[in-house]
């Protein structure tokens, strides 16, 4: 049976102090705010009575809450960008106190709203991670994927189905002001079937049938609305050519897979991409809530060489690897990364059902990595 049993996101705001707290669309903000913050007043601009009284006076926040005194939410701020000016009044005339959430920070930049001058703490909550659920089984996370209504669900491919028809190809794209819709979708469907490759902006351009711009552009809609992750790679080599383009990977596996049309199973290779795009979501969460300063690389040799994740600087290297028996040949890259820098910790990553130690180098089964790492082990 599954079931979510805790979320590791925490939110310890000084009285004085006010917050925006970031996530992307049903990743568990607006569930987390109404168990953990019951005595909170809440301002749900997804209501559209909300929306369209805030959106033609943003000053009727000023003339509510000018006296409030407790803690004051405000759901999806983005809608609305013009009520930061008046949440900037709140927090400097009267001491009132925010949590702003939000789905993109696009149309805030976009419009150069005002994010408060470092008056508000920057949060994240990311998709679930494996200690905070139980019935959590490996294959069948590859298609449902982690966002946590998708991840109960009995029905997580019609839940995925409305999830990328409503939000990604619609909502997502009116935000961003996107005209050709079906360039759009298409772009979604190969930027999937890419996750976890290096960005190729010239074949997917060519694929799409749109210019190199064009697919930049909506490379930063998904990193600005929460759905993509970029990682750079690892500049500081001695000796070796050093591939310097930066890697992508989707948000979620099971939005990934589902874009890409296709469940992985154990053995093929595409479990293997999904499986390295799982284990970045949880380095992503644990990055999100212990360790938000924590930089994530990667690191390849312009002849193919590559560690799949170095976190910090070179404190953690990190191979990823989808076998239940993995060989000294799956240890290359670690080594050849051993001689370039002075990493602290090398681990290979697999899904073998017990540790073990080849030269020099520990293989670790991934639910005892994840459980490692979030013990605070490594970092």
């Amino acid at each position: 049976m599954r079931k979510i049993v805790q979320r590791l996101f925490k939110l310890h705001l000084a009285k004085d102090r006010s917050a925006f707290l970031w996530g992307p669309r049903k990743v568990g903000k607006s569930y987390w705010i109404a168990k953990e913050l019951k005595g909170a007043t809440v301002v749900d601009l997804l209501k559209t009575d909300l929306y369209a009284e805030y959106a033609s006076r943003p000053a009727l926040l000023r003339e509510r809450y000018a006296d409030h005194r407790g803690l004051i939410v405000i759901d999806e701020v983005q809608k609305v960008p013009a009520l930061l000016d008046e949440v900037h009044w709140l927090i400097e005339n009267r001491g009132s106190r925010f949590l702003m959430t939000g789905s993109s920070a696009r149309k805030l930049r976009r419009g150069h709203a005002n994010l408060l001058g470092g008056r508000a703490w920057r949060k994240t909550m990311t998709p679930l991670s494996y200690l905070e659920v139980e019935g959590f089984d490996l294959e069948k996370v590859m298609v449902s994927g982690l966002l946590p209504p998708h991840f109960l669900s009995e029905e997580p491919l019609e839940d995925l189905r409305a999830y990328v028809s409503d939000y990604l190809k619609e909502e997502v794209a009116q935000e961003a002001r996107i005209e050709n819709i079906p360039a759009f979708s298409e772009f979604l469907r190969l930027a999937a079937i890419h996750s976890s490759e290096l960005i190729q902006y010239t074949n997917i351009a060519r694929e799409t049938g749109i210019s190199q711009k064009a697919v930049r552009t909506y490379f930063d809609i998904l990193n600005d609305t929460y759905l993509g992750i970029r990682v750079p790679s690892w500049k500081k080599a001695k000796t070796r050519r050093m591939i310097l383009t930066e890697k992508f990977y989707l948000f979620d596996v099971g939005v990934a897979n589902y874009l890409a049309r296709r469940a992985p199973r154990i053995g093929s290779s595409e479990f293997g991409k999904s499986f390295e795009n799982y284990i970045l979501m949880e380095l992503r969460a644990y990055q999100a809530y212990r360790n938000p300063d924590l930089p994530i690389y990667f690191w390849r040799t312009s002849s193919g060489q590559e560690v799949d994740f170095i976190l910090g600087e070179m404190d953690l290297a990190l191979a990823v690897k989808a076998s239940s028996r993995t060989h000294e040949n799956d240890l290359h890259a670690l080594q050849l990364l051993k001689q370039e820098s002075r990493v602290k910790k090398r681990l290979l990553i697999s899904l073998d059902s017990h540790p073990k130690n080849m030269n020099g180098i520990e293989v670790l089964p991934w639910k005892l990595f994840i459980q490692n790492l979030w013990n605070g082990d490594y970092i």
